[in-house]
């Protein structure tokens, strides 16, 4: 249910979230996003919080323009999206960056290359935000300014990070579990 009007314009965030529309929900909602850039482990190398509205293109150009260490130490890298990360110029741009997009068709467009690996690869990248909103509770995060958000995210984040590591270190066979850490 979105947020009454009176709420909306009362909220410290207003401004910075806004109203948006979440296609896997079917429904509106007022907020923000989180964008993210992880590996297939999960582990957060580059994120945003943007309005609902902002286009993830753009964010993910942003994100690689910041970023720019991502590109020029890893070339050939493969990007996982979903398919409203489309449009000839962005795919271009990426391309460009040394980049490959795996992402599902639109309507009316034919198959694209490497879409077999998509269905396991996008079951991974559900799973990492599913841990995300889930486990570490990032839905309900309890941040009522920009600040509080931001600091109740990035505590989400560098938990996740910190979990993998610590997996990864210890030599555990699943990388992105906190089933170990959650009592």
């Amino acid at each position: 249910m979105p947020a009454p009007r009176d709420t909306v314009r009362r909220s410290a965030l207003a401004g910075w979230a806004e109203y948006g529309y979440c296609a896997s929900h079917s429904r509106f909602f007022w907020g923000l996003r989180l964008h993210l850039i992880a590996t297939l482990h999960g582990l957060p190398i580059g994120f945003a919080l943007t309005g609902a509205k902002a286009d993830e293109r753009q964010v993910l150009l942003y994100l690689l323009h910041d970023e720019h260490t991502l590109l020029a130490t890893r070339p050939g890298q493969i990007l996982i999206a979903d398919k409203n990360y489309s449009g000839r110029a962005f795919e271009a741009v990426l391309a460009d960056a040394g980049l490959t997009l795996l992402r599902r068709p639109r309507k009316g467009e034919p198959d694209r290359a490497g879409a077999r690996f998509f269905k396991p690869l996008r079951q991974t990248v559900e799973s990492i935000f599913d841990t995300l909103k889930g486990q570490l509770d990032l839905e309900h995060h309890g941040g009522h300014t920009p600040a509080g958000v931001l600091v109740r995210v990035l505590q989400r984040l560098l938990a996740l990070t910190a979990a993998i590591w610590h997996n990864d270190h210890t030599g555990q066979p699943v990388r992105r579990s906190l089933l170990a850490y959650d009592h």
